[in-house]
Parts: C-alpha cells; structure tokens; sequence
C-alpha cells in the first residue's frame, strides 16, 4: 500500500511537504532555455548570422549577490520570451572563461551578465536593459 501512495499522493495527501522532492526547481528550467526556442532570432536572416551566430550571455551559477542572479534571470528570460537562441556560459566553471568575458568586454572587473555576439561585445545589463526599453534590442544584440 505505501508504494501507490508515493506517486499519487503527495499533494492530496500531505500538503505542503511530501511533493517538493519528487519536483527539483532546478530540472525544468535548465533544459527550455538554451535547447527549446525554435529557430527563431539567429537563423532569421542574411548568411551574416552564420559568422556571427553564437550570441553567449555569460552567467555565474555561484554568487551570494542577489542582484546578479536577478540580473542573469531577467536577461534569460527576455531573451526566451523573444525566442531569441543563446548559449548560456556559466563562468563559475572555469577561470579561463571569466577571463574571457572581461577580455571581451574590455572591461578587467567585468562581472556577469555580460552578452555578446560571436566576437562583438554586446553590452552588460544596463545596456541590455535600456535597449530592452527603447525597443533597440535586435541592434544591441547585433542580430539586425
């Protein structure tokens, strides 16, 4: 009896406590962002989007800072509501891509998020957020 109760019951029968293990928070959104949009934003277009065609937003898994984890949250999110494809590179990883990011960015204290294309920098959450607002997102992005 206890085995069908552990599938089925959780949310019937032990509100509030049972169902967060067998639901992890983390599976679901890993896997939409990068892998699920169409073909939409890069591979509409001209053969310039081949050479440029890596638009990379770069993150940080590790961070006490809640305002860099709402940063990288709200890019993402914009982006796929956009249907925009992007690789997502958690520089938490290796030092060699937090190297990387600041090289690219110009800038030796950058810190995510950072967002460029192919080898054209981007901007960082400010920018972001302000072609966000005028309605430029598709230049800033350097997809138009």
């Amino acid at each position: 009896m206890p085995a069908p109760a552990g599938p089925i019951g959780p949310r019937s029968h032990m509100p509030g406590g049972g169902g967060a293990a067998l639901r992890p928070p983390s599976v679901p959104p890993a896997q939409p962002s990068p892998a699920e949009p169409p073909s939409a934003g890069l591979s509409a277009g001209s053969g310039r989007d081949r050479t440029m065609s890596t638009l990379k937003v770069y993150s940080t898994s590790v961070t006490g800072s809640r305002e860099i984890k709402s940063q990288q949250s709200e890019v993402t999110r914009i982006l796929d509501g956009k249907n925009i494809k992007y690789e997502l590179v958690d520089i938490s990883q290796d030092n060699a891509l937090r190297e990387e990011m600041r090289a690219k960015a110009g800038n030796p204290k950058a810190i995510p998020p950072q967002i460029v294309n192919g080898d054209q920098y981007c901007g960082d959450y400010e920018l972001f957020v302000e072609a966000v607002e005028q309605n430029t997102l598709q230049e800033f992005l350097k997809l138009a």
